[in-house]
């Protein structure tokens, strides 16, 4: 039997490790991890990535050896077809930077395929939002702007020489948990440029624009505690516009609905997500507005068995009529759920249905605060935390991604690695 996984995130590599460590070790099962991408990062993590908090080349995973050390087979590609009659996918051919072909395009064959390719940016065919707006996506899009950055503010150490006015300034569009930590984060690079040999810059010359289209930020959280983010973005500085939809973006300019100019040296999209949109190609699937699959309960398409969806790809029901949300402790319960599936499958037994459990939310403000709310299995009802206490769980939540990957001696072991790094390397990247 071949077990295809398509996406390498949170979700779809965690399936992965553990079917090669299940089936792939005692030669039960073919498990092969398809992915764009030569390497692994979480991706809440990516706004640190972004600013430079965190180093890509000592925190990345390499699929090409993990595979090798969890039994399971990589392959580098980007998904291009689904034959679902054929039981066949096909990857586009892979190109070098300068246009040469690594790869060519190619076929494989399976017996179960199981979709994680995760979400992009949804722009909502706003004018000007994909040619002048970064996205933080993926890994390669957060070092983009990492680099846009360390340039905005080296050229603003050197403006501050002559013009002590002088900012750099920053608009995000997107009030929702990759906005609201990407700003808190930007404060904290700030601190740190000034510490690494740009003496001029203080916070006073970050001027950073936070947009919001709904009532308020974080609305998928509850008031109290997105009314204390707030207030906290606000002490660092953070200009907090609710109620500010975005209808047209220029060079350095956003316009809002109620004709204000956002003018801005960078400009961030992160105001909603969708699922690619190569997934209408793929006939007989059943799509959401926003391109997800629609699944069955069992996480199964419809009308194909041998097709698994989770993550950020999927749309799940709840009973409530609603949507399970795209986060990670979403995929990571899928991932769970059609592990334990495609082992029924193995052995002839019922499969089990999707049971979302919402363990809260947590928001990372950097180093000045942490705000969030603990609910299902862990309290009685919902309880509200921030500070210290936050600050340690918001960490265990990506301790349990590693030790779904490592197990407990390597993560223990990455955990000490990572304490050391602290005080051997710089807190920030700077090249």
């Amino acid at each position: 039997m071949h077990i295809i996984v398509v996406g390498g995130g949170a979700g779809g590599l965690e399936l992965a490790t553990r079917l090669g460590r299940k089936l792939g070790r005692r030669n039960k099962a073919e498990i092969t991890l398809v992915d764009r991408n030569q390497t692994h990062i979480w991706k809440p993590l990516l706004h640190e990535v972004a600013t430079g908090s965190l180093d890509t080349g000592t925190d990345e995973i390499s699929y090409r050896a993990h595979a090798h050390n969890h039994h399971f087979r990589f392959v580098l590609g980007s998904l291009s077809h689904v034959d679902r009659a054929a039981k066949t996918i096909t990857l586009s051919a892979l190109n070098s930077n300068e246009g040469q072909e690594i790869l060519p395009e190619r076929t494989l064959s399976y017996d179960y395929l199981v979709l994680a390719i995760g979400s992009v940016s949804n722009d909502f065919g706003i004018d000007g939002i994909s040619q002048h707006c970064m996205y933080l996506d993926s890994p390669q899009q957060a070092e983009r702007f990492r680099q846009r950055l360390v340039n905005g503010f080296l050229r603003l150490n050197q403006q501050l020489e002559t013009d002590p006015d002088a900012q750099l300034r920053i608009a995000i569009v997107g009030g929702g948990a990759t906005g609201v930590e990407l700003a808190a984060e930007l404060y904290n690079a700030a601190e740190l440029f000034k510490v690494y040999g740009l003496e001029r810059v203080t916070l006073k010359h970050l001027q950073i624009t936070l947009l919001e289209a709904g009532t308020r930020i974080l609305p998928a959280l509850p008031p109290r505690i997105a009314a204390s983010a707030r207030d906290e973005l606000a002490k660092l500085g953070v200009d907090i516009r609710e109620g500010a939809q975005i209808v047209k973006a220029e060079k350095g300019v956003m316009h809002t609905q109620t004709c204000d100019q956002i003018h801005a040296d960078l400009m961030v999209w992160a105001a909603g997500i969708k699922a690619p949109d190569f997934l209408h190609d793929i006939e007989g699937l059943e799509l959401s507005r926003n391109n997800q699959i629609i699944v069955t309960p069992t996480l199964q398409v419809s009308n194909d068995p041998h097709l698994y969806v989770l993550g950020d790809c999927a749309a799940c029901p709840l009973p409530d009529g609603g949507w399970v949300p795209p986060r990670a402790q979403s995929a990571h319960q899928m991932a769970t759920l059609v592990y334990k599936n495609l082992i029924a499958c193995l052995n002839g037994k019922p499969q089990k249905s999707f049971k979302y459990k919402d363990h809260g939310s947590l928001i990372s403000l950097s180093h000045y605060s942490t705000v969030g709310s603990l609910m299902g299995n862990l309290t009685s009802g919902s309880m509200m935390i921030e500070g210290r206490i936050a600050r340690v769980v918001y960490i265990s939540l990506y301790r349990m991604h590693q030790l779904a990957l490592h197990g407990w001696i390597r993560t223990i072991l990455m955990t000490v690695v990572e304490r050391v790094n602290r005080i051997l390397k710089p807190r920030l990247k700077l090249h």
